[in-house]
This record gives C-alpha cells, structure tokens and sequence, in this order.
C-alpha cells in the first residue's frame, strides 16, 4: 500500500471524527431546545458516521500491520 493512500484515510478518519463529534454537539442543543425530531436526526446521522469510523480504523490498521 501506498503511503500516500494510507495517509489520505487516515485525514479521510479525522474528518468524519470532526463532523461526528459536531453532529452530537449539534443534537445536544437540540435535545435543550427540546427539538426531539432534529434530535433523532442528527443522532442517527452521527452514529453511522461513527460506525463508518470504526469500520475505517480496523482498514487502517491492516494496512499498518
């Protein structure tokens, strides 16, 4: 593996962890705005990205090992 393509999915890792930690910030305000349906939105949405994250980093770490 290249180390360019190893180091593009690793920048690929840290953007979705940046726009799923901001989905959850987002549904927390929403949750005291008490907003339940952009709630459940914004929380499904970060938590595919977050199982998307995880599928990435055990990618990452093969192609590591």
């Amino acid at each position: 593996m290249k180390p360019k393509t190893l180091n593009a999915l690793l920048r690929v890792y840290d953007q979705l962890d940046e726009i799923t930690r901001h989905l959850y910030d987002l549904a927390e305000i929403e949750l005291e705005l008490e907003a339940f349906d952009d709630v459940s939105l914004l929380q499904t949405r970060a938590d595919i990205l977050y199982e998307q994250m995880e599928n990435l980093a055990v990618v990452i770490a093969e192609l590591e090992g």
